[in-house]
């Protein structure tokens, strides 16, 4: 039985994008989170600094967010008093609403969750409007503190750390039909561009969701991704890279 999960193992994880033979490098800036997608990343650091990537440079953003995300549906941000932000032509514009966590990694589409672990989207047709009294957010049934978007799905975690699949999400209609609860326990989650799922769980262990199709977007089982990571409190995954921040403040990048 053991060979068997072993065996199935070995099968899921390039389905993850990476596979559990990691090389890391430590990156100059420590950062608190970090969100990488098409082939950028964003940072913030425990001031609120802000910090994008160029080539192999870090480079400081005007401004200061405690969240920030970067996807098709451009790059957003959320301030310590829970304000939204977009990056428009360099600047950050304010956007209406109050959010604790942002992704816009879906297609063209952005969602969140606020301080009330109530849960919103904005359509594609709305984020990418040049009026500001366009963007309205649309309140999705449910309660999560941790919400991510990708092209084959939403996905998301709970206060308990439960997990939960949004069937049915479209760049038009960012509200989806219905929720699936999936086993496991992770206290975060990102969903990359193209569709890999990665999460941590309480214990700072990484996970990624193997088996996961266009035909099967929920996937089929989580797979532990090395044993040789400890204290991992967040990630994020772009194009064979995976970004990992530890609870000790260090910033990893790291290929399989």
């Amino acid at each position: 039985m053991m060979r068997a999960l072993c065996e199935s193992l070995l099968l899921l994880l390039p389905m993850c994008g990476i596979t559990s033979a990691l090389s890391c490098n430590v990156a100059p800036e420590m950062l608190t989170q970090i969100d990488a997608s098409n082939g950028q990343v964003f940072g913030v650091n425990v001031t609120g600094n802000i910090y994008t990537l160029y080539g192999t440079t870090w480079v400081q953003l005007p401004g200061a967010l405690a969240h920030v995300t970067v996807g098709l549906g451009g790059v957003w941000g959320v301030d310590s008093k829970h304000n939204i932000f977009k990056l428009v032509g360099g600047n950050w514009r304010l956007v209406p609403g109050l959010l604790k966590q942002i992704d816009a990694g879906g297609s063209q589409l952005v969602v969140g969750v606020n301080m009330y672990d109530d849960i919103y989207c904005i359509p594609k047709s709305s984020a990418f409007s040049a009026h500001r009294s366009d963007l309205r957010w649309v309140h999705i049934a449910g309660k999560l503190k941790y919400y991510s978007c990708g092209l084959l799905g939403c996905w998301g975690v709970n206060s308990a750390d439960e997990i939960y699949y949004r069937h049915s999400v479209t760049p038009d209609s960012c509200a989806g039909s219905r929720w699936e609860h999936v086993p496991g326990s992770l206290s975060m989650i990102e969903v990359g561009t193209e569709g890999n799922v990665y999460g941590v769980n309480r214990d700072g262990n990484i996970f990624c969701r193997g088996g996961i199709t266009a035909a099967n977007p929920i996937g089929t089982m989580w797979a532990p991704l090395s044993n040789d990571l400890r204290e991992i409190k967040h990630v994020s995954y772009d194009l064979g890279q995976l970004w990992i921040l530890t609870k000790e403040g260090k910033t990893l990048n790291c290929k399989g």
